[in-house]
């Protein structure tokens, strides 16, 4: 009888199945799982991949092109202008490792009970919140000579014409431009690292107080092993921003006076002097540069942090030896 009643029933037309409750689950799931990769696929890969094949032709933007097979590769090794700016992302770099540490030395303060952190926390993160290009008219005011720079410093008793060109002169303008971006970038480090910080277990301190642990073998012991991976992170997005620097030395110096670094050279190349072969060339042998970077960064903090697993397994082991004496007790 019941096979009667079910061979009676009619079936759904594809059109009662599109509309009917699974139909519009299993419409969503794959709206959500297509569109992304769809628009992945045309916005980010697809302009990669024409990037790529513009690097083996000498062309315009506009007109003819000319297959020039790796030649366009060779000139970013045979061009001064290009090798020079890969020599100034070192200024950068030293700034990127000096903009971590100041991060995670504020970031382990702020994240125990501290006079006044949240505004010292909200302080910290404002100018990250600034837009880079007001950032750069910013500075551009606070360097320019007689102005606030010049102005506070000879608030303080110094000769005007004793100050040097914070701009012009080559031997301090490019460490003027990293304090711009170590200012800016500072408070986003900042809040990474408190975030991870107040996740870490609070029995891990009470084991390292109870083992007689200094302020400075808790952080070192305790803090850092469990807070590697964003301090990996952290480290990896610092670098990898340091060799792609552009928007301080384009805006606040438009890349004179030896301050054009990769991106802006490169910005020149593609837009001023219309080499689009050679700028794709330039932009692909950087993420190669930044790929490279990645992995070596990555295979140091697994060596540093190699006795990592150890310390983590020895403090579980003290705090299972401590919930053991209380159970005894």
């Amino acid at each position: 009888m019941a096979s009667m009643v079910t061979a009676g029933k009619p079936k759904k037309t594809f059109s009662q199945k599109l509309h009917s409750k699974q139909g519009k689950q299993l419409g969503c799931i794959l709206a959500f799982a297509t569109i992304p990769v769809f628009l992945l696929i045309l916005f980010t890969y697809y302009p990669f991949a024409e990037m790529v094949k513009f690097s083996f032709f000498k062309m315009k933007y506009i007109g003819p092109r000319k297959f020039v097979g790796l030649d366009n590769y060779i000139q970013i090794f045979k061009r001064k202008d290009i090798i020079r700016t890969l020599l100034l992302a070192l200024y950068y770099m030293v700034g990127s490792v000096a903009q971590v540490v100041l991060a995670l030395y504020f970031a382990t303060i702020l994240s125990f009970k501290v006079k006044g952190s949240k505004f010292f926390k909200g302080v910290l993160f404002f100018p990250y919140l600034i837009n880079g290009i007001a950032i750069g008219f910013i500075f551009k005011f606070f360097y320019t000579r007689g102005f606030v720079l010049d102005s506070v410093l000879q608030l303080l008793g110094f000769d005007l014409n004793n100050l040097p060109y914070w701009l012009k002169d080559q031997s301090i303008n490019n460490w003027s431009l990293v304090y711009s971006s170590v200012w800016r970038y500072l408070g986003q480090n900042i809040i990474l690292f408190i975030g991870s910080i107040m996740s870490v277990d609070g029995v891990l301190y009470e084991a390292a107080e109870l083992d007689g642990a200094n302020k400075f073998q808790t952080f070192w012991h305790v803090i850092l092993p469990q807070i590697k991976t964003i301090v990996t992170l952290n480290i990896i997005l610092s670098i990898t921003g340091s060799l792609s620097a552009f928007e301080p030395p384009y805006v606040i110096t438009s890349g004179a006076n030896g301050t054009g670094t990769f991106f802006v050279v490169m910005n020149t190349i593609a837009h001023t002097n219309q080499k689009v072969g050679l700028a794709s060339a330039m932009a692909v042998f950087l993420l190669c540069i930044i790929f490279v970077a990645t992995i070596l960064q990555k295979l140091l903090f697994k060596y540093l942090f190699r006795n990592a697993n150890n310390d983590d397994e020895s403090l579980a082991a003290k705090k299972a030896h401590k919930r053991a004496a209380k159970g005894a007790v």
